[in-house]
């Protein structure tokens, strides 16, 4: 199936109104610690990790693949204050063995806070593409209702063996929910199309 097809039947996938208009995110590129300042006075903040496996079929071990969910809460006084931040990364690091080009991500998110991740400048996603972990950035973040779907800047491929450079850089966004379990939606090209994964978001 086409890419573009392929996320429409992801989009549907999650029961978006087909009366809401699709809206482009801003996305910026930042630096780590820097962004962590939005968040804490510090610019240092503590997180909260947990992975959902990306069942590859071909990969020689399991459970080495995954979609990474940080999530972090705003200290008062900053220009994130009762906000909570939410991280995403998709992995391949320690994965070996042949799969099929992950393209991008899709998650029922719900509202996004805008904040001055760059200085003197709203937006609604950053990219952390120096002083953090990865490779790929975000091409671009697409909203229609309560889902975003990430689509990255080229794929995420695997031919071979463990690589660090296998991984997206961190991608956040800030809300006022706290988080919440729930599934996210990895769109690759090949058979299947498409793999559902644990996630966190927040609660909306």
């Amino acid at each position: 199936m086409p890419a573009f097809g392929l996320r429409l039947v992801l989009l549907a996938g999650f029961a978006a109104p087909l009366a809401v208009e699709a809206e482009t995110l801003k996305v910026v590129e930042v630096n780590a610690p820097a962004v962590n300042c939005v968040f804490q006075a510090s610019c240092r903040i503590t997180v909260t990790d947990s992975v959902g496996h990306i069942p590859l079929p071909f990969i020689a071990t399991a459970g080495t693949a995954w979609l990474q969910s940080r999530s972090f809460t705003a200290e008062p006084g900053t220009p994130g204050a009762g906000k909570t931040g939410y991280l995403y990364r998709i992995s391949l690091t320690e994965a070996s063995g042949s799969a099929e080009c992950i393209g991008g991500v899709v998650l029922d998110f719900g509202p996004v806070a805008k904040l001055p991740y760059q200085p003197g400048v709203m937006a609604d996603v950053f990219v952390i593409t120096t002083g953090g972990l990865g490779t790929i950035g975000i091409k671009s973040a697409t909203k229609t209702g309560n889902v975003i779907e990430f689509e990255l800047a080229q794929g995420l491929c695997l031919s071979g063996g463990a690589d660090i450079k296998n991984t997206t850089f961190f991608f956040g966004l800030a809300a006022d929910g706290v988080p919440m379990a729930s599934t996210a939606r990895i769109w690759a090209v090949g058979s299947p199309p498409f793999f559902e994964v644990d996630a966190r978001v927040p609660a909306h």
